[in-house]
């Protein structure tokens, strides 16, 4: 099989993207999968997205891990497979997309991407961290020194260790300002430190009003990747009109033989 994909990254969290909407992808494989996400052997992504048909939005996003297994909700991934259906003359400047947490809408306006996140309901204290799910789950833990501090091998150690086999992503941060916070994240599905999460950034905006950290319903989040923002209306304990707000850009298109 000869396949054509096309690349995107969104602050550095990059995927393989894929329009299926000839249901031909063979998306049970997940040593296709895996092998494609192959940064050695096969093109080299965090993550595979494919764009399918969808009833009653413009499309459907079905997003897969690195390795191989389709996973929870992925921001930077919702992102980017909006970028991707207007390049395909999919959508113009707005969008409704089924992804597996619901329904999301978003907007384009000069290469940035506004996506609407699930609401967030439930936010839970545990001890040095916050946990809470906003499209996956999510541990948040402020740190010291995060430049030099080992998201690998603590991110490894808690995801495993406090979560089990099913696991949860892992947070890192550090504020910088009253509005302003440096985040690096251990993922679950890519085992290793990304350059961004959507999913995370989210959580930890959220996590970090939660907590008295900011009174401001925008936070900046400066992640390895660049900069994103993310706005929130709070309304009882629960966090409304969720918005994930930065750059999705395509990196090359290709073909290959797998």
């Amino acid at each position: 099989m000869v396949l054509s994909f096309y690349k995107y990254q969104g602050t550095g969290n990059d995927f393989i993207m894929v329009d299926n909407r000839n249901e031909k992808f063979l998306k049970q494989d997940t040593h296709l999968i895996s092998f494609l996400c192959d940064r050695k052997f096969g093109i080299g992504a965090d993550g595979l997205i494919l764009l399918e048909n969808h009833a009653e939005g413009d499309f459907k996003m079905a997003y897969f891990n690195s390795d191989g297994r389709e996973s929870s909700m992925c921001g930077n991934g919702g992102r980017c497979i909006v970028a991707f259906a207007q390049r395909l003359g999919i959508i113009h400047d707005s969008a409704q997309f089924m992804a597996v947490d619901g329904m999301h809408k978003a907007t384009v306006k000069d290469a940035i991407i506004s996506l609407q996140m699930k609401d967030v309901h439930d936010i839970m204290n545990r001890q040095h961290a916050i946990f809470l799910d906003t499209g996956s789950p999510h541990h948040v833990q402020m740190v010291e020194k995060l430049d030099s501090f080992k998201v690998a091998k603590e991110g490894r150690k808690i995801r495993y260790g406090m979560y089990g086999e099913t696991g949860s992503n892992i947070n890192f941060v550090e504020q910088k300002d009253p509005m302003t916070f440096t985040v690096r994240t251990y993922e679950r599905g890519v085992e290793d430190e990304t350059l961004s999460c959507g999913t995370g950034v989210t959580a930890v905006a959220i996590a970090m009003h939660s907590s008295g950290k900011t009174k401001g319903d925008h936070v900046n989040i400066q992640t390895l990747g660049g900069p994103l923002q993310v706005k929130f209306k709070p309304k009882k304990g629960t966090y409304e009109d969720v918005y994930l707000i930065g750059p999705a850009k395509m990196v090359f298109e290709g073909k290959i033989e797998c």
